[in-house]
């Protein structure tokens, strides 16, 4: 637990991943202007575009201009959200670091609080969801149903409505920056390292402008990422669905041969063994998919191919 006084207006970096973000960031980098002149004596922004191909680098290209403290990267392709989060903690050196979106739907207000919670000591400091009106059933119900997997199975707790709203300790960039792997699931790997941690709820904004690049496809990609990284439940439940069928097979077998040797019933038809062969061959591919699945991630990270490529870095502003 951190007991030494934190530095006043102490430095802050702040990362903003980007991607197509050209309507939002001109109402947004003033706002955070704004806010954080009075946080920190010494503060920047960390850009980084994930391949935009909007007005997003023009746009980006002016506040520098104008004189706002920005590093600008700018990936080589559109490598996701989680790989630009890691391309700007890989960079950020300030004593705090904010990581926020870059669409205005988090708030700039509620970071004075954050502030505060990080002089009183808390390493993290996670703004939470007060609720997901906002948001259709079925999504709601694959969030739920995703962290009930993989908070079931793992020595973490993963909070459902947390996201990547947070200001973190250098401490806790540098643990993250030590993390080797390439799959990455940022907020399975907050919770990984833990330190002090507190909450504070919010509730997300309107977009300042376009509209949101994360699509359903995404969405379950990020999920699959996340269960296979965090979670091995889908494992144990086919393995336990597995003997359970092989039980219930042996069982049905026993019962018809006692039924032909006993009381002199016909063997069933092959109606039944092509619905049987079916239905088993349906459980094994799905099986063998979920094994695929993990395979696939070990694969990924025994090439070692870096998670994102930078194609243009501006430098520090400072």
């Amino acid at each position: 637990m951190h007991t030494e006084p934190r530095p006043a207006r102490a430095s802050l970096d702040v990362v903003l991943p980007a991607y197509n973000e050209a309507a939002s960031l001109p109402q947004l980098l003033p706002m955070l202007a704004q806010v954080l002149e009075p946080l920190s004596a010494r503060w920047r922004l960390i850009i980084v575009d994930d391949g935009s191909a909007d007005a997003t680098p023009a746009v980006v290209q002016q506040a520098i201009a104008a004189g706002t403290p920005i590093r600008y990267l700018r990936l080589s392709r559109n490598f996701g959200k989680e790989a630009a989060l890691t391309a700007g903690l890989a960079v950020a050196d300030a004593d705090r670091v904010l990581l926020m979106d870059s669409d205005g739907q988090h708030a700039p207000d509620l970071i004075a609080q954050m502030d505060a919670a990080w002089q009183r000591g808390a390493d993290t400091v996670c703004a939470v969801r007060a609720n997901r009106d906002e948001e259709g059933a079925l999504k709601r119900l694959g969030t739920s149903l995703f962290y009930r997997i993989v908070n079931a199975s793992s020595q973490l707790q993963i909070p459902p409505d947390a996201g990547d709203f947070r200001l973190l300790d250098r401490r806790v960039v540098a643990a993250l920056n030590a993390l080797p792997e390439r799959n990455r699931f940022m907020k399975g790997l907050y919770a990984w390292v833990g330190f002090r941690t507190e909450f504070l709820p919010y509730t997300p904004q309107a977009r300042t402008g376009g509209r949101s690049s994360f699509s359903m496809r995404r969405l379950i990609r990020l999920a699959l990422t996340g269960v296979t990284a965090f979670s091995n439940m889908p494992l144990r439940i086919w393995s336990g669905l597995g003997a359970m069928v092989a039980l219930g097979g042996l069982g049905y077998g026993a019962w018809i041969v006692v039924e032909h040797l006993i009381f002199g019933d016909q063997i069933p038809g092959w109606a039944t063994m092509v619905v049987g062969l079916m239905f088993f061959g349906g459980i094994q591919m799905l099986s063998i998919g979920i094994i695929g699945e993990y395979v696939g991630r070990i694969f990924d990270e025994v090439k070692q191919r870096p998670v994102y490529v930078v194609a243009h870095d501006t430098g520090e502003p400072r």
